[in-house]
């Protein structure tokens, strides 16, 4: 296992009408939200968001249909697949990622620790792993 990377049930209240699973801030997940996105429209088979992040943590729910994400922290690398609305996956920053393997119509919501800033993104994994390296010394 990657450190850090976890794969966090969330609550799961069934009900004849329909069920529900939510996510708060600190009681499921280990950071405060500062941004939420959603991919969708994915061809199947795609691969999207191949980068890593300096700061941002993540958390990643496949909300409906199915996906893969590939981890990589510079010296093995670990996949899961990700296909309940119950379960997500928690990816700390400074771990390489990609999604892929989308099924028909699959929907991803991710929720961020920060908001957007470019600088923050790495999307060379050379250069990941430079910069990896050089925070942890």
């Amino acid at each position: 296992m990657i450190n850090g990377v976890k794969i966090i049930e969330l609550p799961n209240i069934k009900d004849p009408r329909g069920n529900l699973s939510f996510f708060e801030n600190h009681s499921q997940i280990p950071f405060e939200i500062k941004k939420t996105y959603w991919i969708y429209g994915a061809q199947v088979r795609e691969i999207i968001e191949n980068h890593a992040f300096k700061e941002s943590h993540e958390f990643i729910v496949a909300l409906y249909g199915s996906f893969d994400i590939i981890l990589n922290n510079g010296e093995k690398e670990q996949k899961f697949s990700l296909n309940k609305p119950y379960s997500g996956l928690f990816v700390p920053n400074l771990i390489w990622r990609r999604i892929e393997n989308f099924s028909n119509n699959s929907l991803a919501l991710v929720v961020s620790s920060k908001e957007y800033e470019s600088n923050d993104y790495i999307m060379d994994f050379d250069q990941f792993k430079r910069v990896k390296y050089e925070i942890e010394q």
